[in-house]
C-alpha cells in the first residue's frame, strides 16, 4: 500500500506528526505548509477523506469506515513495553488510568497486547504494521525482551525518548546513565542518534531490517514543572542527528501538556510561533534532499569527535556533521575518504563554501546541536 501510494519513490521522505486532528481544510493547509505529510494517529473524528484529497498519508489504529489510499500502515500502539511490561502474562484489556493492565498484577503482558491488537486488524492488504517504543526498549530491558517487542509484530517502528525535555532521563540511573549519558551530556542532540542506533541494533537482531523512524519534540511535552522547553535550534538538531542516525522518518510530538503555552497543536496555533519557522524550513530541507537520504550510506569515520554521514548522489557527495555526544564543538577537521578531491565543498542552505585542503576540511560547530552539509562534486 505505501509503495502504491509513492512512497517507493526516492523523491519522497517520509515527515508524520503523531496524534493531531484533521477536521477541515485549513487543518490540512497547516500541516502542509510546515512541510508535513504523514499524520501518525490521528484522532477519532478526524476526516480521513480530506486526508486523502489532499495527497497526505495517515497510520491509524483501527479499520474505520472510509479509508483508502491514504492509511498506509496500522499502528498497533504506543509505548506498550512500558505500560504493559515484557513478559508472556495476560492482559486485561484495561489501558493506562482504567485499572489492572495484567491479570498477574505485574507489568508482564505487553506481548498479549500487541498479539491480541495486531489480531483486530486486517491482513494481506499490503499496509505496514508501526509500534513505538518507549524507555522499556531503549533502557530497561535485556536485549532479549527488547528483541521480542522490535522484532515480533512490526515492519516499522519509533522510540521516542525526549532528551531536551524529559526531567527524569537524565538523572535516573536506570535512563540515562545507563547508556552511559551523564547528567553533563545529557541535552544534546547527538543523543537522539544514540536512541536510533540502539533501536537498529535490536532490530538487527533477527538478521532483518525494519525501517526505523525518529521521534522528536516540539514543544513541552511533560507537565513537571522542573521539565524544560525545547527551542527551535535543538529541534533541528535533533532532527539532523537523528537522520545521520538513519532515521528513515521523523515524526513531531505535537503536544504541550505543560509549561506558558498547553496546546495539542504546537505546530499549528501561537503556542509553536517561536518553532515553526525553523520546523517548516527544516522540513523543506528535508524534502529538497530525500534522494540523497533515501540512499545506502558509505562507512567513513570523518572525526571521531563528530557525529557524520556519507552519501553519494548525482555525481556528488554528501558529508553530514555534526558535534557527536561528548565534543565536537568549536573548530573541527573532517577528513575525506581516499579519492574525494575537490577544491570547495559547497555548505548547502549557508550560501558559502569552505575549502579541500589535504584531503580536509575545516569548519566551526558553534553549539552542540549546530550541523552543516557539504556538497561535494565529483571531478570530470
Amino acid at each position: 500500500m505505501a509503495n502504491a501510494a509513492g512512497w517507493s519513490n526516492p523523491n519522497f521522505f517520509p515527515i508524520g506528526v503523531w496524534y493531531e486532528s484533521v477536521l477541515t481544510q485549513q487543518d490540512i493547509d497547516l500541516d502542509r505548509g510546515a512541510g508535513l505529510n504523514t499524520y501518525v494517529m490521528l484522532t477519532s473524528n478526524s476526516d480521513l477523506s480530506l486526508v486523502r484529497r489532499n495527497g497526505m498519508f495517515a497510520m491509524v489504529d483501527q479499520d474505520v469506515p472510509g479509508n483508502g489510499a491514504e492509511t498506509v500502515a496500522w499502528l498497533l500502539n504506543d509505548e506498550v513495553d512500558m505500560w504493559a511490561g515484557s513478559g508472556s502474562g495476560t492482559w486485561t484489556g484495561n489501558y493506562p488510568g482504567e485499572g489492572e493492565i495484567c491479570v498477574s498484577g505485574r507489568l508482564d503482558c505487553g506481548h498479549d497486547v500487541l498479539r491480541r491488537l495486531s489480531a483486530k486488524l486486517p491482513t494481506g492488504d499490503g499496509r505496514m504494521r508501526y509500534a513505538n517504543y518507549g524507555k522499556g526498549v531503549m533502557f530497561w530491558e535485556p536485549d532479549s525482551e527488547a528483541s521480542r517487542f522490535v522484532n515480533g509484530y512490526t515492519s516499522l517502528l519509533s522510540n521516542d525518548i525526549y532528551w531536551y525535555t524529559d526531567p527524569n532521563v537524565c538523572l535516573s540511573s536506570s535512563e540515562g546513565p545507563s547508556v552511559g549519558v551523564t547528567p553533563a551530556t545529557c541535552r544534546r542532540a547527538a543523543n537522539y542518534g544514540l536512541t536510533m542506533d540502539r533501536m537498529r541494533e535490536v532490530d538487527a537482531l533477527d538478521g532483518k531490517r525494519q525501517p526505523i523512524w525518529a521521534f522528536v519534540e516540539v514543544g513541552h511535552p511533560f507537565s513537571e514543572a522542573s521539565a524544560p522547553t525545547i527551542n527551535a535550534n535543538q529541534i533541528a538538531g535533533a532532527v539532523m542527528n537523528s537522520l545521520i542516525h538513519e532515521a528513515r522518518g521523523i515524526i513531531y510530538f505535537n503536544h504541550n501538556f505543560g509549561g506558558p503555552c498547553v496546546t495539542q497543536h504546537v505546530l499549528r496555533d501561537r503556542c509553536g510561533a517561536a518553532v515553526r519557522p525553523t520546523v517548516t524550513e527544516l522540513n523543506k530541507r528535508i524534502a529538497g534532499l530525500a534522494p540523497v537520504l533515501n540512499t545506502q550510506s558509505y562507512a567513513w569515520q570523518f572525526n571521531r569527535n563528530l557525529d557524520t554521514m556519507l552519501k553519494e548522489y548525482a555525481g556528488s557527495y554528501y558529508v553530514f556533521a555534526m558535534p557527536g555526544r561528548t565534543g565536537g564543538t568549536g573548530l573541527q577537521r573532517l577528513t575525506l575518504p581516499t579519492g574525494m578531491t575537490g577544491a570547495r565543498a559547497e555548505v548547502l542552505f549557508e550560501n558559502r563554501t569552505v575549502p579541500i585542503s589535504g584531503g580536509t576540511i575545516q569548519d566551526n560547530f558553534a553549539a552542540e546541536h549546530s550541523y552543516h552539509i557539504y556538497k561535494i562534486t565529483r571531478a570530470g
